[in-house]
């Protein structure tokens, strides 16, 4: 009784959550995302994902056989609705625009302790590929990703495993607003999301909305 006690009032604290944040005039969270261990498809071995930005839209191809582990977790962050209003945060011209703290700090808490195995380069951080963002530390990519604005094929040895690619929209995604840099607080859009980003810096660019491509 008491186990199931508990996870009842884990339950409640969950919707709680969700609540609050639709009622902040934000689209509703994906419950499904509050519980990353669920939600572990395997990818199909290429699929497509449209990220329909405040920008315009940028396609992005996707191999699993450049890197399974990033391939998979991309394929169920987008599928569920992870990257939905989230924003271009770190922006950088001749380098890279880097995306993927979840609008909703619900959610960037539930995903915060779940971070991907390192796993071999087999494509290079070139022009237009899509890759993972992670520190320095071993097993420390999560939700963030980056899309190369140019050849950066020097951070191949770093474990940065480039597992798509940007065939079309890559002007769209070099338009993305650089005006704040690296100045917002990645600490402050993780305890308060889009509420912070708002605030802070209204003109930034993000996601619409990120969807798996029917064929």
């Amino acid at each position: 009784m008491r186990k199931q006690s508990l996870l009842m009032a884990g339950a409640a604290v969950v919707l709680a959550s969700v609540v609050a944040y639709a009622g902040q005039g934000a689209a509703a969270t994906n419950p499904k995302l509050l519980t990353p261990a669920a939600l572990n498809e395997t990818a199909p071995p290429t699929y497509t994902v449209n990220l329909d930005t405040s920008k315009g839209l940028i396609v992005i191809d996707v191999n699993r056989s450049w890197a399974p582990l990033a391939a998979d977790r991309f394929y169920n962050l987008v599928k569920n609705g992870f990257y939905n209003e989230a924003r271009f945060f770190r922006v950088i011209p001749n380098f890279m625009a880097q995306v993927g703290i979840n609008a909703n700090p619900a959610v960037t808490r539930a995903w915060a302790g779940t971070p991907m195995k390192d796993e071999p380069t087999k494509q290079s951080n070139k022009k237009g590929f899509v890759t993972f963002a992670r520190t320095g530390a071993p097993n420390s990519r999560g939700t963030q990703f980056f899309i190369n604005y140019k050849d950066n094929s020097y951070l191949d040895a770093s474990g940065f495993a480039a597992f798509g690619e940007v065939t079309k929209g890559l002007d769209i995604a070099e338009s993305i607003t650089a005006q704040y840099a690296e100045r917002p607080s990645q600490g402050s859009i993780t305890n308060e999301g889009n509420a912070y980003l708002n605030r802070e810096f209204p003109k930034m660019d993000y996601i619409k909305t990120a969807t798996i491509a029917t064929k």
